[in-house]
């Protein structure tokens, strides 16, 4: 088989385990009582990105290959998937936080790392066969989320949005992802390599960055920003199901089929990363990035205007603005970084980056927007069926308030030493 398409397949399941349960987990969870509690879950991500990939890392570089150490991540990934799904489907509403938490806990806590390892294994077969990363990569990159969409339809279509099947979903795939590993090129490992410190093995001498004023500055908004990452994974999908309580907007296809319509958002992520390069050149970094804080406001604020009957095309607005939101964020900052540090500490401040936005951005945002969302609405049984319903559109507009703040913010305060990308 063809090395990209090798590789293409093992993104398209790396993110298919991811895409069967980020976008609605919260409206399971509600379900059985814990929409008090979707924060912590979604928490639990970023806290175990602070730490689990470096770790990992460590591991791959030293004892296994790569493509092994992916393997035994999902393999350990999807036992604890499933044993979350059986004990949630067999205590029913009765299913406790600690338990249900403590295997969700355990799972993401080796999925997370599998996200660079998958990055690993094909940066290093595509070196091994001659090809250019940077131009090879992304076409491969693409069908991780496609996979992540196609999961993402499959658990609409299949009804088990509300139910713990999502959870039997993912960690099928990951089985899978399991044995597809052992066909993947071997990669190498370099025990005889000098050792290094804890400081250079976890990338903390990155943290030397913070000397300098830009950069500090820049990462702290960074941070600022990353809170913004995980707010509509965790609450859009019960947000929009709250609008089944309300007999006008019962039978919509946004309230029946919310991870079709979230969907929007992925497929909008993949277009978007073809606007990057145009973008870069023609405006710099810092106008790039505040393309994305504004887009952020009117992701929230859009939800917050709309509804799935005639406002619906607010809705898909939305979507179609997160794909300039998250993108245009995620890759001109990673840009900021590789153009503005040493190569002796580039990867270490890449982690860096990462670190303080979907570690300690995105915990600190999916928290902190379970208390707004707590204060806002409540759960309800109606007709059979439960919904977190209340004054969603305050929790948005709060949201939105928050991106624009910081957005003004970011132009005020951050200065762009480098010029736009332009072609010479």
């Amino acid at each position: 088989m063809n090395l990209k398409v090798r590789l293409a397949l093992m993104n398209f399941l790396e993110f298919a385990v991811w895409g069967a349960y980020l976008t609605c987990m919260g409206l399971y969870l509600g379900r059985i009582g814990m929409a008090s509690e979707i924060g912590y879950f979604f928490a639990m991500q970023g806290i175990v990105s602070i730490f689990m990939p470096a770790i990992m890392g460590i591991v791959a570089d030293k004892w296994i290959p790569a493509q092994r150490l992916l393997g035994y991540c999902h393999l350990l990934a999807g036992m604890f998937m499933f044993a979350a799904a059986y004990y949630g489907h067999t205590a029913g509403e009765s299913t406790q936080f600690g338990t249900l938490f403590g295997l969700y806990s355990l799972s993401v806590a080796f999925y997370m790392p599998t996200l660079a390892l998958t990055n690993s294994v094909a940066y290093n077969a595509l070196t091994k066969a001659g090809m250019d990363t940077v131009k090879d990569f992304p076409p491969i990159r693409v069908f991780g989320t496609i996979g992540f969409i196609c999961t993402m339809w499959f658990v609409d279509l299949m009804g088990f949005q509300d139910n713990q099947n999502q959870f039997i979903t993912s960690g099928i795939l990951s089985i899978v992802l399991f044995l597809y590993t052992f066909t993947l090129p071997e990669c190498p490992v370099n025990k005889s390599a000098d050792k290094k410190s804890l400081v250079d093995a976890f990338g903390l001498r990155a943290f030397t960055l913070f000397k300098q004023k830009n950069m500090a500055i820049f990462f702290i908004f960074s941070m600022f920003l990353g809170v913004s990452l995980q707010i509509t994974n965790g609450f859009a999908n019960p947000f929009i199901n709250s609008f089944g309580a309300i007999k006008e907007y019962a039978d919509t296809f946004g309230v029946q089929h919310a991870n079709i319509l979230i969907s929007l958002s992925q497929i909008s992520e993949t277009c978007c990363i073809l606007l990057i390069p145009f973008f870069m050149k023609r405006y710099g970094i810092k106008k790039v990035m505040l393309i994305a804080m504004f887009a952020w406001v009117l992701r929230f604020g859009l939800f917050g205007l709309g509804n799935p009957g005639s406002g619906v095309w607010m809705f898909v607005l939305s979507m179609i603005v997160y794909g300039v939101a998250f993108d245009f964020f995620n890759i001109s900052g990673s840009l900021f970084v590789d153009k503005s540090t040493d190569p002796s500490i580039r990867s270490s401040a890449q982690g860096l980056f990462m670190l303080m936005t979907n570690g300690v951005g995105a915990t600190i945002g999916t928290l902190c927007a379970q208390a707004v969302i707590n204060a806002y609405t409540h759960g309800e049984v109606i007709n059979d069926n439960f919904y977190t319903i209340g004054d969603w559109k305050t929790c948005w507009f709060i949201f939105a308030g928050y991106a624009l703040i910081i957005g003004v913010l970011f132009a005020i305060i951050f200065k762009d030493n480098t010029e736009p990308l332009r072609n010479n």
